[in-house]
């Protein structure tokens, strides 16, 4: 991931090895790691019971937030791929009854979206 690509806040793709280094201890037992992708200082985790965000706070980033989001609360999503001008594509999920999107997120275009649709639909049309 290009570094003006994260300034415009855009995610790129992280290797399984890098994420369990990093995050091992927010896995239970039997749970893995799919997929996961990186702002500046955020982190998101594809796992195989949840969607795991990772939002560091403050100046220092020390303060650190983790929410986990249940694949069956996710009652829809939507991925928006990058255009011929648009450097991004896009990933909108609701949560339970929500109107408007809980989460968006922004990819640079070295993240198939077609791969996070993937992920989604496997677990969420369970």
């Amino acid at each position: 991931m290009g570094f003006f690509s994260a300034l415009m806040g855009n995610a790129g793709a992280v290797s399984q090895e890098t994420l369990l280094k990093e995050y091992r201890k927010l896995l239970i037992e039997g749970e893995e790691i799919e997929l996961g992708f990186k702002l500046i200082r955020d982190t998101f985790i594809f796992t195989t019971k949840r969607l795991i965000l990772i939002e560091k706070q403050g100046i220092t980033g020390s303060k650190v937030e983790y929410k986990s989001i249940i694949y069956k609360s996710i009652s829809r999503f939507s991925v928006e791929t990058a255009g011929t001008f648009d450097l991004e594509a896009e990933l909108k999920i609701w949560v339970s009854s929500e109107t408007n999107p809980s989460i968006v997120k922004q990819f640079n275009k070295s993240v198939n979206v077609y791969d996070v649709q993937n992920v989604l639909a496997h677990h969420v049309l369970k």
